[in-house]
């Protein structure tokens, strides 16, 4: 069963997932094994990565992962990225249209948005998660905030998120969040340090563990 429904129970249950973004689709490949060497069960592809449709379709294999598309701008996008097999997706901005035609698709879908006022319109208009983006000074205080009046809402942040503060951020109420620097550091890209970048996905795993 991989229908909406069951794909946001997933998320909410997992928590965390890993956002790649580069230039090259060999190393976005092999960060993300890392990353899910590391631990990781939730992963997205932003679909500004070269093949990054190709990546979903690979790693749509793995039955033990949810897979997701992220900056997904347009519906024409939305069909193409469900085409290759993405579970759920993601956008910087929130766009009506998108929302409606992943319902049509029965896929999850994430807009981005930062006011308490966008957050409601997305939710009104059928997400079944709001990504907070970009990041706010403080990203568990400004969450508990947000809630305080609209508990209903399932906050994602993607940014502004670190090893540091992730348990104040889901224990502020987040719904879940993303991890992309913090995992996938640039000099270790730029490196290709594997091994480095499935360190890290180890100890977000472990540090999610201990709530």
């Amino acid at each position: 069963m991989n229908g909406r429904e069951h794909i946001k129970s997933e998320l909410l249950e997992r928590k965390i997932s890993a956002i790649i973004r580069t230039d090259n689709q060999k190393v976005a490949e092999q960060a993300m094994q890392a990353a899910v060497a590391g631990g990781f069960r939730v992963v997205e592809f932003t679909l500004t990565t070269p093949g990054a449709l190709n990546l979903i379709t690979q790693f749509r294999e793995n039955d033990d992962l949810i897979v997701g598309a992220g900056t997904v701008m347009s519906p024409t996008i939305v069909q193409e990225a469900v085409e290759a097999g993405a579970q759920f997706l993601v956008s910087p901005v929130c766009s009506v249209d998108v929302i409606q035609e992943a319902k049509k698709l029965d896929v999850v879908t994430m807009p981005g948005t930062f006011t308490a006022t966008e957050m409601e319109s997305a939710h009104r208009a059928g997400a079944d998660f709001v990504k907070l983006f970009p990041a706010p000074a403080n990203v568990a205080e400004y969450i508990r905030f947000i809630l305080a009046p609209l508990p209903h809402l399932k906050i994602f942040p993607t940014s502004g998120v670190n090893l540091d503060n992730m348990l104040d951020v889901l224990q502020a109420g987040a719904a879940g969040t993303g991890f992309v620097r913090p995992l996938f550091n640039p000099e270790m890209i730029r490196n290709k340090n594997y091994d480095g970048i499935r360190q890290r996905a180890e100890a977000i795993v472990e540090r999610l563990a201990s709530l």
